[in-house]
């Protein structure tokens, strides 16, 4: 789904948290002002290193010492919020409302309050009092659409649906959510048509296709159902509808509508909002919007991945692991949340644990190609490499006929081979790879170093390490990768000019300043050559590459 209006979203929920809180506290005696002042400073702090429910806690324990200050009301407001901490949310909302009656965010917390508790006369009583503006219609008009289709107010909702539809990038969420409303109210001809066009107007996403293809499968079609996921199986990001969709169709199973009641509508608007917004920028207020769909619909799976994809965008691997691990076994996304998770225990150093928690992945489904990969990357993280060859054996063995999109899988083995000393072996994968994947910079560069770091095939390396560089003209690794067969090839004016771009896209490598300076003294640069020395050993923490540069030093090159 393409991105909507992002600036909207910045504008509804932020509006009145941007202005700094006044001096907080003003109570008698030192001591309380110093408390207080360091309540404030722990919550800025921690609001600054995105610890959401640290931030609400002490911006609560502000607030609650200074209680009129209307900044340190909206920061806890906010926080509160996007920690999930529904009970303080509505609380601190109405004290928003009270203060400022139209406020935006504050309503539509309390309409989603409204939602859970199938209050839909509240809904529609706390949209209609929001402050009106450009960047308010997406989620006022959703809102009020399933609002009104709640209460069966057809007339409120086609018009709620058509300020959508009006609205210059929002096409296809008006056509996806008129398709799940008609839905709803049982509407097939209708829903089916909105359906289509939702289907058609850009690369389908997982919601959309899984919510036809339900619709499919409870009309009695499917055959048709089976169609329409058979048409996309090739396309990995869509294997979480298509195999389960398949494999209900095979057992003559039917599934549960997409959209159950409103509330189920109100959170798939949220998250479709939230996943519109991709800008690192709007990483609190994408969560805010997963908070609030979580809270409608707390087994809306695909809502918990992008949560924690966006805890990892922010660097909170802690919170994206507790996510992750918190997603039923039982949901399509389960598994690919399990790889995830290992991975950013990986991140986190916790190495052991990634290792065991996808070796009890792999028990559990022995044929998962994915689940094998995964434990090989982790093995090789953690610089097991013959245990990383096995695993990424097993998947070979799964695979089959690779495809193109398994090349990564041949890379790494290649990685992990060579660093066994398996030459050879590791050549032909990555052969197999670049059979796979022709025009990929990674593997030419891959390939092409290695003839050129063993003296084979140099004139045939430096084609493809051109190549490469055609590619991907700032990767300063493959721009040393291009000098350094320039001077193997004894061109060394030719590999100056490219080490000296090499070291300019990577400062401080030490070994590109290591090949700056071996081709600057053989174009007879020599004091230029041991400024570039000096450098490498300054970067250099490996011992013996530091003895093997001050004889360098010591008598330049013969």
């Amino acid at each position: 789904m393409r991105r909507i209006l992002p600036l909207f979203a910045v504008l509804a929920l932020l509006a009145g948290c941007a202005a700094q809180p006044r001096s907080p506290i003003h109570e008698d005696g030192e001591d309380q002002a110093s408390e207080a002042f360091s309540t404030y400073l722990s919550a800025r702090f921690a609001a600054g290193e995105h610890d959401l429910p640290q931030a609400a806690q002490y911006y609560g324990k502000a607030l609650d010492r200074d209680p009129a200050n209307p900044s340190l009301l909206a920061l806890s407001f906010f926080y509160s919020t996007t920690s999930g901490d529904f009970d303080a949310a509505g609380k601190y909302a109405a004290q928003v409302i009270a203060a400022t009656p139209d406020d935006r965010a504050a309503r539509l917390a309390l309409a989603v309050i409204g939602f859970r508790h199938k209050d839909y006369v509240e809904v529609r009583k706390q949209l209609a009092l929001s402050a009106k503006g450009p960047f308010t219609v997406l989620t006022l008009s959703l809102f009020d659409a399933w609002g009104a289709a709640a209460t069966r107010d057809t007339a409120a909702m086609q018009k709620d649906l058509q300020s959508l539809a009006d609205q210059k990038g929002a096409e296809s969420m008006a056509a996806f959510h008129t398709a799940l409303l008609q839905d709803y109210l049982g509407n097939p001809a209708a829903a089916e048509a909105a359906y289509k066009k939702a289907l058609g107007s850009n690369a389908p996403t997982p919601r959309v296709l899984e919510a036809y293809g339900r619709f499919l499968e409870r009309a009695g079609r499917g055959g048709e159902a089976a169609a329409l996921y058979r048409s996309h199986q090739n396309e990995g990001g869509l294997a979480t509808v298509v195999q389960p969709g398949l494999q209900r169709i095979a057992a003559n199973q039917k599934p549960e509508p997409l959209i159950r009641n409103p509330a189920d509508g109100a959170a798939e608007a949220l998250f479709g909002i939230a996943a519109s917004l991709t800008d690192a920028q709007s990483a609190d207020v994408s969560i805010l919007y997963l908070r609030m769909a979580l809270y409608l619909r707390p087994d809306l799976g695909l809502a918990q991945v992008l949560l924690a994809d966006r805890f990892e965008s922010l660097r909170k691997f802690e919170a994206a692991i507790s996510i992750y691990h918190g997603i039923e076994p039982a949901s399509p996304y389960f598994r690919m949340a399990q790889i995830q998770a290992a991975l950013d225990e990986q991140r986190l150093g916790k190495n052991d644990d990634a290792i065991a928690d996808l070796k009890k992945l792999v028990a559990s489904k022995p044929d998962d190609s994915e689940s094998w990969v995964a434990l090989g990357d982790t093995y090789r993280a953690s610089e097991k490499f013959a245990e990383a060859v096995d695993a990424y054996d097993h998947a070979e063995k799964i695979i089959g006929t690779p495809t193109r999109r398994d090349w990564p899988m041949y890379y790494a083995r290649a990685m992990s081979k060579e660093k066994l000393k398996q030459l050879d072996a590791s050549e032909a994968d990555i052969q197999a790879a670049l059979k796979l994947s022709p025009e990929q910079p990674e593997l030419l560069n891959y390939l092409g170093y290695s003839w050129v770091d063993r003296g084979r095939n140099i004139p045939a390396a430096l084609t493809m390490l051109e190549k490469a560089r055609s590619l991907r003209p700032y990767d300063g690794y493959i721009v040393d990768s291009v000098g350094w067969a320039y001077y193997q090839l004894g061109r060394y004016d030719d590999a100056a000019k490219t080490l000296e771009a090499a070291v300019l896209l990577v400062p401080g490598d030490p070994t590109i300043n290591d090949h700056l300076g071996d081709a600057l003294w053989k174009a007879g640069r020599h004091i230029d050559a041991r400024f570039q020395w000096n450098h490498a050993i300054t970067f250099s923490d490996d011992e013996t590459d530091k003895a093997s540069i001050e004889r360098k030093l010591k008598n330049g090159l013969g």
